[in-house]
């Protein structure tokens, strides 16, 4: 099991691969996507490892807090592979009365749901922070959705599998747990304080931090619009005040919601 954080495994992975044992079934449970490159985790790991090794490189993903899991609380995951049978086999492994795995064919979906949402998140947690209220999360949560639903889908991806667990599951976890580290990040943000201060005090990893900027590229480089992604990023990165880019998305050009 691999839950290196995405901007570390593949360092991780290049000590740890002689190491590996033949037939070894790898379960990734990192949710990001690597900046340089803008390869999902399961792509990093098929660029290091052998070609026998490719088809049992699982992901699982979900809306599944660390803590509640330890504490026996139920939840709903899912797992995708190239391999239906490795995806079988590791439900069959990590199922149990608390702890439900769903199988899943779209290996890139399921990745990109659990990258993705944490940008979101932050988006959400800064809304959150500004103190806008429930409607405006909802439509930063849905609307989110929308846009990782279309970057997803131009890079191949399964559009239903956005409307399962690891898309808007993790996607409603996220944006709205206490637990949620992105959240959290974001939250700070709309309050006023610095990103450096913010992730110098947190002894975890808010993968979104990273991510967003891998996440802007992917949509330049795909031609998908992710007006919110595009916000994140330059309140992250660029200095913009947190109001304007609220103001910034409710004043885009008016358009159809399937557009």
């Amino acid at each position: 099991v691999s839950s290196v954080p995405s901007h570390g495994l593949r360092a991780v992975f290049d000590d740890a691969k002689e190491h590996l044992p033949e037939g070894a079934v790898i379960v990734s449970t990192s949710k990001g996507i690597e900046e340089k490159t803008l390869l999902t985790c399961s792509a990093v790991l098929m660029e290091l490892l052998p070609k026998t090794f490719h088809r049992r490189i699982s992901v699982l993903s979900g809306p599944s807090f660390a803590k509640e899991v330890s504490r026996g609380k139920p939840t709903a995951v899912c797992v995708a592979s190239m391999d239906a049978g490795v995806s079988e086999a590791v439900q069959k492994t990590f199922s149990t009365d608390r702890f439900r795995v769903y199988t899943n064919s779209d290996l890139t979906g399921v990745e990109l749901g659990g990258a993705l949402k944490n940008v979101i998140a932050l988006g959400a947690g800064i809304s959150d922070g500004l103190g806008l209220g429930n409607n405006a999360r909802a439509a930063l949560i849905t609307r989110g959705l929308a846009e990782i639903t279309r970057l997803g889908v131009s890079m191949g991806a399964d559009r239903r599998t956005f409307y399962g667990l690891s898309g808007m599951g993790d996607l409603v976890l996220t944006c709205t747990g206490e637990l949620s580290r992105n959240h959290t990040v974001g939250k700070a943000l709309g309050r006023g304080r610095r990103l450096d201060e913010i992730v110098s005090e947190m002894k975890m990893v808010a993968e979104g931090v990273k991510t967003s900027l891998a996440a802007r590229e992917l949509s330049r480089r795909h031609s998908v619009e992710m007006p919110i992604t595009e916000e994140v990023c330059r309140v992250l990165y660029e200095g913009r005040d947190p109001e304007g880019a609220v103001m910034e998305l409710m004043t885009r050009r008016l358009k159809e919601e399937y557009s």
